[in-house]
């Protein structure tokens, strides 16, 4: 069956039921997104880390050159050809959130808070993806789905505005999360628009290649300016070649093959558990207080978002990988 007919098929007969049918794809589906959102989830503490020994700038291009290399080897071994034209632009896309927005401005961030203060409002991140989805391609949605949206988004205001007790927040912080969620929101959805044609490690493997012309000599400029103001540790140059590897890259490789097998609506889901998995990084990693009310809001942000996800509808079935 081809993935037209399959596509077809579901829509005719039922598409909530036979996108949720726990099949052994769908199900291991959801163990591949589980694996990728278990790697993003360490992204903001490894992040952290990274930022007390080299500049948020350098530690965004660090990372991205690290993943660009690492690609441009698969790439060249899997002898893939270059991208079509017509998916050029989403790909270009995909790298301006992935390689800069979230990367640079969760870094400066992270200068100015905690870890589990950046996990509260990044939870917000599945609903702002469905919402860029929503404006993008015009899906229909209910009423209860910007009811959601809206409960969900005053969780965040009301956070935001009492700190959630993490030391060292500020508006400001506060303001560079949000665009970092944005701008990773905007990413995945650009990004997934790719996937339906080429398998979703060749889309993030070509926009980390097709960024190295500008991640090579920016990284190389902001080291030589900034080295001599900063000392990295042992384990700083770890969190940032783990950022490298792990968040920026092989991330991907689990989640959009968890996509592909389990249906986007469905398998995005489990994204809803990065942040209580941060929050449990940064307090035995990092030794952050977690305080009652970041819980709090965490949870009432996730449970807006599960809310809202249900209320979509199913959308469209991504097939299984044959």
């Amino acid at each position: 069956m081809t993935r037209r007919q399959y596509i077809l098929r579901v829509a005719t007969t039922g598409t909530a039921r036979a996108s949720r049918a726990m099949t052994p794809s769908v199900r291991a589906g959801l163990v591949w997104a589980f694996v990728g959102v278990l790697l993003f989830s360490f992204s903001v503490p490894m992040t952290k880390v990274a930022v007390g020994g080299f500049s948020p700038f350098f530690t965004a291009m660090g990372r991205a050159v690290i993943a660009g290399v690492l690609a441009l080897v698969l790439l060249a071994i899997r002898r893939v050809p270059f991208p079509p034209r017509e998916h050029l632009a989403p790909i270009v896309f995909t790298m301006i959130g992935a390689v800069f927005g979230w990367p640079i401005l969760i870094a400066l961030a992270l200068e100015r808070t905690t870890s589990a203060h950046v996990a509260v409002i990044a939870a917000f991140m599945p609903l702002t993806t469905a919402l860029i989805a929503v404006l993008r391609t015009h899906e229909r949605v209910s009423g209860q789905f910007w009811l959601a949206a809206v409960v969900g988004s005053l969780a965040l205001v009301v956070f935001a505005l009492s700190r959630g007790g993490a030391q060292g927040a500020d508006l400001t912080a506060d303001l560079l999360v949000v665009g970092a969620v944005l701008m990773s929101s905007w990413c995945y959805v650009e990004g997934a628009s790719v996937t339906k044609a080429m398998p979703g490690w060749q889309v993030i493997s070509w926009v980390v290649v097709l960024a190295l012309p500008l991640t090579v000599p920016a990284s190389a400029v902001i080291w030589v300016r900034t080295s001599a103001d900063f000392a990295p540790t042992a384990i700083e140059w770890v969190c940032l070649v783990g950022l490298g590897l792990s968040s920026m890259y092989l991330a991907f490789f689990a989640w959009y093959r968890g996509l592909a097998q389990a249906g986007i609506a469905y398998g995005s889901q489990v994204q809803q558990l990065q942040a209580l998995l941060t929050l449990l990084w940064s307090a035995l990693l990092l030794g952050e207080t977690v305080t009652v009310g970041t819980v709090v809001a965490a949870v009432a942000v996730i449970a807006c978002v599960v809310w809202a996800q249900q209320a979509r509808g199913s959308g469209v079935v991504v097939a299984p990988e044959e």
